[in-house]
């Protein structure tokens, strides 16, 4: 598969079963810009918009972590020792610290990943987060996607994959779908002489992280990357980390330069795993899917309008197709909303956005917004 100059993705290649030929509103020869992300529609004259485009949960990072990191800036004269850190991950997940790498988010670990593995033939399960084939082509692979399909609720085959696969990367829940896949389904793709990449950057806002697969030891070549920058609101501090074997732990640690995360992440994360957080985080995960529910159910009052809301969605955000969906987002746009366009993404078009949970308050004034952009004003 071709990459442009820019980053961009050229023509597509397709794995076989839900994977062979083009998806559901998928353009032949479609160019996706893999570099886009939610935070665009945010910056320069979108700052001051009411921020639905970006995974991150409103009100974080709260004032006790926000402590945490203020006191450990009084350390930063010594280098960062991440010591204390890995072994509360460690600690969290049930697993010894050989199985776990700390890293400046989970897209450090994709680079990491594409640039360390001795991979012939990487898979990308799509639609999902686009970054991972980005890092990929940027280490020079040739990439090969399977598409799930909207027809399909953009749910798993394995027996999409193709079999000489290598290296295969899918999200749980996934981005953009919100489509939480059953562990065990996941788990099938896993063979000798795979690499498994599971994306479990928002697992922590699923209710009692039901379908994880982080502290599975028993599958063959499994890789888990988590991210605590959605549920904590961290992320311009950039943490993750990845839990996999502690083969596979080294030769990515031996792609890392030296002292790869800050003392104030590290402090963070130490704080994210105390017994408090971890309820913290439980009670947020619920309130996220509350709050989804509301906003589910505003959307649906648009059927008519041709609104369609992928479901179930398990995700602390949903995507939707409508007619029109270019035209729209730019009239929320004007209207003081910002949500995430859809046809960045492989597997989706034009007609596809991407709306965050928000508050009740929040979705309420969204969806009158909603209203007037469908009807053209």
């Amino acid at each position: 598969m071709r990459t442009d100059s820019d980053g961009r993705d050229g023509p597509d290649r397709f794995g076989h079963g839900h994977g062979r030929g083009h998806a559901h509103g998928q353009v032949p020869g479609q160019v996706h810009d893999l570099r886009h992300h939610g935070d665009a529609e945010v910056r320069d004259d979108g700052s001051a918009l009411v921020d639905l485009a970006v995974n991150v949960r409103a009100g974080t990072p709260p004032d006790w972590l926000l402590g945490h990191v203020a006191a450990s800036l009084g350390g930063l004269a010594a280098y960062p020792d991440g010591r204390a850190a890995r072994a509360a991950v460690a600690a969290r997940h049930g697993l010894p610290v050989e199985r776990v790498l700390l890293t400046a988010g989970a897209a450090e670990a994709f680079v990491l990943l594409a640039r360390s593995l001795k991979v012939r033939h990487p898979v990308v399960v799509h639609p999902q987060f686009t970054e991972p084939e980005a890092a990929l082509r940027d280490a020079g692979h040739t990439v090969n996607r399977v598409l799930l399909r909207p027809e399909d609720g953009f749910r798993l085959d394995p027996s999409a994959v193709p079999e000489d696969a290598d290296l295969v990367v899918i999200g749980n829940p996934t981005n953009p779908t919100s489509v939480l896949h059953p562990a065990g389904l996941i788990a099938e793709l896993a063979c000798p002489g795979r690499t498994l990449v599971v994306d479990e950057a928002f697992m922590d806002a699923v209710p009692d992280e039901r379908e994880a697969l982080a502290e599975r030891t028993d599958v063959p070549g499994l890789v888990v990357l988590r991210s605590l920058t959605k549920t904590w609101g961290l992320a311009g501090l950039r943490i993750g980390y990845v839990l996999a074997a502690p083969e596979t732990i080294s030769e990515l640690e031996r792609g890392q330069p030296l002292w790869p995360v800050s003392t104030p992440a590290l402090a963070a994360a130490e704080a994210c795993m105390t017994p408090e957080a971890l309820a913290e985080q439980a009670r947020a995960a619920r309130r996220v899917a509350t709050d989804r529910a509301h906003l589910v159910a505003g959307l649906r009052e648009f059927a008519s309008d041709g609104v369609r809301v992928a479901e179930p969605a398990e995700g602390p955000f949903v995507l939707v197709s409508l007619p029109g969906a270019v035209a729209v987002r730019e009239r929320l746009r004007r209207l003081g909303f910002a949500v995430r366009r859809g046809d960045t993404f492989p597997g989706l078009d034009g007609t596809w956005l991407r709306l965050a949970v928000r508050d009740r308050p929040t979705v309420n004034r969204f969806l009158q917004a909603l209203d007037v952009s469908l009807t053209g004003g």
